[in-house]
């Protein structure tokens, strides 16, 4: 679950998003990824393990790998001033709500969802509801966060609900009920969607959209009448009005059966139709394919391939096959979506299909700009394939051909003979940089040109392979970063 970085291991260092919990924190030693427990969690671990329910979810992969740590299997410094100390799994690349499209966000509440109706009746809860306690491997999601689970208590209502719905249940309903992309929402506050903003979106006729009036209007009504009570006051009036965890239970299956109905289809975009407009000819596609492949070979197996402008996966998929794992980057939120789909029914576990704006990507956010790290920090590859971006890039964006070039390197872990960049180069004359130029001032930009980027590229790489495409307008290359 740690974002892979280049700095030297000086002992255990604590997750930056992992401190609203008190009673556990996760920190890092080494490659192990380690959740700390105080004497309260500690407890509640040892209940969790003992049950019936956890095991069959850590099986199933549902729930991230998880064991108690041995003292003698890490650094002593790593145990102090916990109980115990569990030891996880490593998402192979950590991952934000904003960056994922509608139907992942949907199967990622569902997973937490079905992991909540399994707890229930064994006397658990969880005790947070955020999207942001489930990452992927692959088209998998997984929930990571082992330390929200805690006993249920009666006459208690689900603690986790504000949070569900704040990060995952509104996010779902903006866009099903509007069509309004979600990623935006997400992105700007940490805390999700609040009900009252969705109030003042569906008011009218829109109040009546499947699960607004119910789980935005009341709950927000409720929100304002309670203000000025307690929490503990709150718990005690639905105590004595006999709310129940059947009836807890109750509301998270119907929540469960809105959130299946929730549905988006994305409407047809240039993109999402790729393979028929992007001019590429049959010769074209496969000389590329092969250039991919034989780029990626030659390097030897990589650890992580970014996929910058991945579109429908084509070489996101030929990635995997040199690849341990393979982030696959693309702006449109329709195209992501249905390659998430397919990669799902594919049962895909080594490609993680993201929405990023590569003009735009994720910042840093949350408590002092670290609680959620930059696309950037998270996203240090072995390998980065850029085909068909470059263009977009400099024309579309106006971003410098050199601050491009510079962009791309600096996405590759560290210098050296393994390192990959796999780029292409579309001509002024392609018709697709054509499209983009028609847009613009005449001569906006000069340095636009092949041998321009030939020479940028060399700067910052050996350029050890280049191929121009049977069309002529595209050119591949394959750079090595210089030391």
């Amino acid at each position: 679950m740690l974002p892979r970085s280049s700095a030297p291991d000086t002992g255990p260092r604590p997750e930056p998003g992992s401190f609203r919990d008190p009673t556990n924190r996760i920190f890092y030693a080494g490659e192990q990824v380690l959740r700390g427990l105080g004497p309260s969690a500690a407890e509640d671990w040892q209940a969790l393990a003992a049950s019936d329910f956890f095991p069959p979810l850590l099986a199933a992969g549902k729930v991230c790998g998880t064991e108690t740590a041995e003292a003698a299997t890490m650094p002593s410094a790593a145990s102090t001033g916990w109980t115990t100390v569990l030891r996880h799994e490593r998402i192979p690349f950590v991952s934000y709500p904003y960056e994922w499209s509608f139907a992942m966000l949907r199967d990622a509440a569902l997973l937490h969802l079905e992991i909540l109706r399994s707890a229930l009746p064994a006397g658990f809860t969880t005790k947070d509801g955020s999207a942001y306690n489930l990452q992927w491997r692959g088209a998998n999601p997984v929930f990571i966060d082992v330390g929200s689970f805690e006993p249920a208590r009666d006459g208690e209502p689900w603690a986790g609900y504000r949070q569900f719905c704040q990060t995952m249940l509104y996010p779902l309903m903006l866009q099903a009920h509007l069509g309004i992309d979600f990623q935006p929402w997400l992105r700007a506050r940490i805390d999700g969607v609040e009900a009252g903003q969705m109030r003042k979106l569906f008011g009218g006729t829109r109040r009546f959209s499947a699960g607004v009036f119910k789980h935005v209007h009341l709950h927000d009504a409720m929100q304002a009448r309670n203000a000025g009570t307690s929490t503990g006051q709150v718990r005690e009036q639905l105590r004595v009005a006999g709310f129940s965890r059947e009836l807890v239970l109750a509301i998270v299956r119907a929540v469960d059966k809105l959130v299946r109905r929730l549905d988006w289809q994305p409407p047809a975009s240039h993109w999402s139709d790729y393979q028929q407009t992007c001019g590429y000819s049959p010769d074209d596609r496969t000389r590329k394919e092969r250039f991919v492949d034989a780029a990626l070979a030659e390097a030897g197996r990589s650890k992580l391939v970014l996929d910058l402008g991945s579109n429908d996966g084509t070489y996101a998929r030929i990635a995997a096959r040199h690849a341990g794992y393979v982030v696959a980057a693309e702006s449109d939120p329709a195209v992501v979506d249905q390659l998430y789909q397919r990669l799902r029914a594919d049962q895909e576990t080594r490609i993680l299909p993201l929405v990023v704006d590569l003009a735009d990507p994720s910042p840093g956010g949350g408590w002092r700009g670290t609680e959620r790290a930059s696309f950037a920090t998270r996203a240090r590859a072995d390998a980065v394939l850029a085909l068909a971006v470059v263009h977009h890039l400099a024309i579309g964006r106006n971003v410098p051909l050199g601050a491009v070039v510079d962009w791309l390197v600096g996405f590759l872990a560290s210098a050296g003979r393994r390192g990959r960049l796999v780029v292409e180069f579309v001509h002024p004359q392609d018709p697709m940089a054509q499209r983009l130029l028609a847009n613009k001032p005449a001569g906006l930009f000069p340095d636009y040109r092949r041998d321009e980027f030939e020479r940028l590229l060399g700067q910052r790489c050996e350029i050890i392979r280049r191929e121009e495409l049977p069309s002529g307008t595209r050119t591949l290359y394959v750079g090595v970063p210089r030391g």
